[in-house]
């Protein structure tokens, strides 16, 4: 298992594959594993922001979680809304730089939802979580600088990783949960999470 403390209760797992949310959660010093959850992610329906995170962290916990009858899944999805609008992966360089050019000097949120199922109780709880950002003003070489050092832009759903050397200074202010952007994963709140579903740390 991946974590720090060792516990013979119910395993925790974690539904995800992202490097970042598994690296993160090492934080806890909780012992989990991590599982993709295989679920299709299509925004094809345009949602609420908050409505859009808490259905597809409950549906990417209960695709793992059909698997296990003694686990404790953890399910979670994070987006970006820019003017009532849910920012999606960029698809191609130029799209990231007009979406970095657009949120210069710009207010925008963040939000993650999470969703935890203990499969031997069917004890259930959810959250969503919202972060409010100010990026600072951005020049066009900046931005250019950026996408030239990270290939990866297209998948961020802002457009960048605030936890790059280049970008790392793009956001001026934030309000609510610093983990939540930083690391994908509002960390402060899976504690009580947990024990809502009747994990003791």
């Amino acid at each position: 298992m991946i974590g720090t403390k060792n516990k013979t209760v119910t395993k925790i797992i974690l539904a995800t594959t992202s490097p970042y949310r598994i690296e993160a959660f090492k934080f806890l010093g909780i012992d989990f594993i991590a599982e993709g959850s295989e679920v299709d992610e299509s925004r094809a329906e345009r949602k609420d922001p908050e409505e859009l995170v808490k259905m597809l962290s409950g549906l990417k916990a209960e695709a793992v979680a059909k698997n296990h009858s003694d686990a404790i899944v953890i399910g979670m999805d994070s987006i970006g809304c820019f003017n009532g609008k849910i920012l999606e992966k960029p698809e191609s360089k130029q799209e990231a730089f007009k979406r970095l050019k657009n949120l210069s000097g710009n207010k925008f949120e963040f939000y993650t939802g999470i969703h935890i199922i203990n499969t031997s109780t069917q004890a259930t709880t959810s959250k969503i979580v919202k972060s409010e950002l100010l990026m600072r003003e951005l020049s066009e070489e900046e931005i250019n600088q950026y996408l030239e050092q990270d290939p990866r832009h297209n998948t961020y759903a802002l457009g960048f990783n605030p936890l790059e050397k280049v970008s790392s200074s793009f956001i001026a202010k934030l309000a609510g949960s610093y983990n939540n952007v930083l690391r994908g994963i509002p960390l402060e709140v899976i504690p009580e999470m947990l024990l809502e579903v009747g994990y003791k740390l």
